[in-house]
């Protein structure tokens, strides 16, 4: 049984741009899970008229996706032939760090032609056809489950170019015809037409928080007394006055009463930049002209002058 077609698949910049950087920046072919949600979302039709405005009876069926999962190689939940590894991607999503659900996989490959492979259609067709992977539909008045049967798939050119390094589509895979119905991707960036759907995108970061040190801070006495007056010292440094509290307030619909308050800390930052910038500038003409001074001395002992 096929799933419900989807009008299109949403995704926002940012993880978009992460996406490409990956398959970029990679030695070889990858690939990847994909994770998001699939929603039923009702058209408005606005118009002057309140009394024109209308609701389309059949709501359209949309996925976004809000992350994905790289791996370093190919193969990773499926055999070379293409056939799905069930325990292995069970293995996968247990220790994925995303909260959304499976809705499909990409692959990214090294100058080729933008079509799916026989393989990345027989890994699409097992994906699609596995219940136990398949998400709620959102938004739903009935109860509809959505099978994970999106592919995105990412290439380059055949020849390397400056300003084209990419090509990328989407699909969904249906069933009953074990064929790729390409899909519209809407790509949801910042800016005032696009804050509606922009609220609908939770970000996700795989990567655990990573320790740090500061240089000039005793990080061993963090555990002591003193510790503490060392940490509000580099955090007063660091946040120009910005406490906790005030930054919570730079986030959400009040941001925009703050946006004056937000500028004068990143003028502040600047200026601390260039005043470093200055005093290292300053720094290496001064160890410049001790290193002539010495050159010089150097020769003296040395009987040339």
């Amino acid at each position: 049984m096929d799933a419900i077609s989807l009008h299109k698949i949403q995704i926002s910049g940012p993880t978009l741009a992460s996406l490409i950087q990956r398959v970029s920046s990679a030695a070889g072919d990858v690939d990847g899970l994909l994770f998001g949600r699939v929603s039923h979302i009702t058209p408005l039709t606005l118009s002057d008229d309140s009394s024109a405005a209308t609701t389309s009876d059949q709501p359209t069926l949309i996925a976004t996706v809000t992350s994905f999962f790289s791996f370093t190689s190919t193969s990773t939940f499926y055999s070379a032939s293409g056939q799905l590894d069930t325990p292995a991607l069970n293995n996968l999503l247990s220790t994925s760090s995303s909260d959304d659900r499976l809705i499909g996989w990409f692959s990214g490959r090294r100058k080729t032609h933008l079509r799916p492979s026989m393989r990345e259609s027989s890994v699409t067709s097992a994906l699609a056809s596995s219940i136990q992977f398949s998400s709620q539909v959102q938004n739903s008045h009935e109860s509809h489950t959505f099978p994970p049967c999106i592919f995105f798939l990412l290439t380059t050119p055949f020849q390397d170019q400056l300003i084209h390094t990419h090509e990328y589509k989407a699909f969904q895979f249906q069933s009953s015809t074990d064929s790729f119905d390409p899909k519209t991707l809407d790509v949801v960036n910042l800016g005032p037409a696009f804050r509606g759907h922009y609220g609908n995108f939770t970000p996700n970061s795989p990567f655990p928080d990573l320790p740090f040190q500061v240089k000039g801070l005793n990080c061993e006495s963090m555990v002591e007394d003193e510790g503490e007056k060392e940490k509000e010292k580099f955090g007063t440094l660091c946040d120009e006055g910005f406490k906790i509290g005030r930054l919570k307030i730079l986030m959400g619909s009040e941001a925009a009463n703050y946006t004056a308050e937000l500028e004068e800390l990143y003028n502040n930052m600047i200026k601390k930049l260039n005043g470093l910038a200055k005093l290292v500038e300053q720094s290496s003409a001064r160890v410049l002209e001790q290193e002539n001074h010495n050159m010089k001395l150097r020769y003296k002992v040395a009987g040339f002058e």
